[in-house]
C-alpha cells in the first residue's frame, strides 16, 4: 500500500513513521510513506500558504491553490484521481472498522490541515472522506495521520511477522484483548493464572475469551452492541451483567 500526506511538516511525518514495523515494512517495500510539502506548491515567494478569512475571525485559513495544486499533481504522477482524507474533528471518527475499510486501498492519501483549517473550496473539490481522531482539537493533521497510517499498515499482509496479531488484538470481534503474561511465574507476590501454565488451548481459548467479554463490559460497554459472540458467550455475559447489578 502507498500512503501520501500532505503537510506543511513533511519531517515529522517521516521521522514518526520510519522506524520499528512500520520502518521495517518499508525496507521490505511492503508500504511506501511519502510526506509531500503543501508550501512547494505555493506561487507565492515567500512560499506563504495561509491569509486571513473573510468575514473577520481568529486565526489565519490555508489558501486553497497550494492545496489544490498538490493533489492535482498526485493525481498527474499516480494516473488516477486517489482517495483523499482530510482530518478533522468534523468527519466520521475513526475505528478499527473504518481501518479495514480503508486497507483495502491501493493507495491512501491523508491531507492534513493547520491554522483554522483549509479553505472549503479546495476541501470540495479534493477530498473524498473527512474522518476524526476523536471529539478534540489538535494543531494539526499530522498526529491523526500517523495514527492511523499505523492502525491500517498493521492489516496490510507481511507487515506484522504473526498475522495472527493483526486478528486477535483488540478490537477483533468488538472485543478488548484479554491480558497477557509473560515470565516469571510470579512477580510481587501476582501468579501468572494457572489455565495460562495448564497447555490446554481449548481451556485457554475459552479463559481469554471471557476476558475480553468482562474486560470489554467492564471499560467498554458500547462496544458490546456489535460485539460477534456464541451462544455459551452470550449466556456468560448475561451473568457478568446480573452479578455487576446484584454488587452495584
Amino acid at each position: 500500500m502507498d500512503f501520501y500526506v500532505f503537510t506543511l511538516f513533511p519531517e515529522m511525518i517521516t521521522q514518526g513513521l520510519g522506524t520499528s514495523i512500520l520502518g521495517r515494512a518499508m525496507e521490505k517495500k511492503l508500504i511506501s510513506l511519502e510526506a509531500i510539502n503543501i508550501r512547494d506548491y505555493s506561487t507565492n515567494k515567500h512560499h506563504k500558504v495561509d491569509d486571513y478569512p473573510y468575514g473577520g475571525g481568529a486565526g489565519m485559513v490555508m489558501e486553497p491553490q497550494p492545496v489544490y495544486d498538490a493533489c492535482k499533481a498526485l493525481e498527474t504522477k499516480i494516473g488516477h484521481k486517489p482517495r483523499v482524507i482530510y482530518l478533522t474533528p468534523q468527519g466520521r471518527v475513526f475505528n478499527q472498522k473504518v481501518a479495514e475499510e480503508l486497507a483495502a486501498e491501493e493507495e491512501l492519501v491523508f491531507l492534513c490541515g493547520h491554522y483554522e483549517g483549509i479553505d472549503e473550496r479546495a476541501l470540495e473539490l479534493v477530498v473524498t472522506d473527512q474522518i476524526s481522531a476523536g471529539d478534540y482539537v489538535l494543531t494539526g493533521g499530522e498526529l491523526p495521520a500517523m495514527m492511523m497510517i499505523d492502525c491500517i499498515s498493521r492489516l496490510v499482509p507481511g507487515v506484522l511477522n504473526n498475522q495472527l496479531s493483526a486478528d486477535i488484538e483488540s478490537f477483533h470481534d468488538n472485543l478488548l484483548e484479554y491480558p497477557q503474561y509473560t515470565r516469571p511465574e510470579e512477580f510481587m507476590g501476582k501468579r501468572v493464572p494457572d489455565v495460562l501454565l495448564s497447555g490446554h488451548h481449548a481451556n485457554i481459548e475459552t479463559w481469554r475469551r471471557q476476558q475480553s467479554i468482562a474486560r470489554t463490559l467492564r471499560w467498554r460497554p458500547d462496544l458490546l452492541e456489535d460485539a460477534v459472540l456464541s451462544k455459551k458467550e452470550k449466556q456468560y455475559l448475561e451473568q457478568l451483567r446480573k452479578e455487576m447489578q446484584k454488587n452495584g
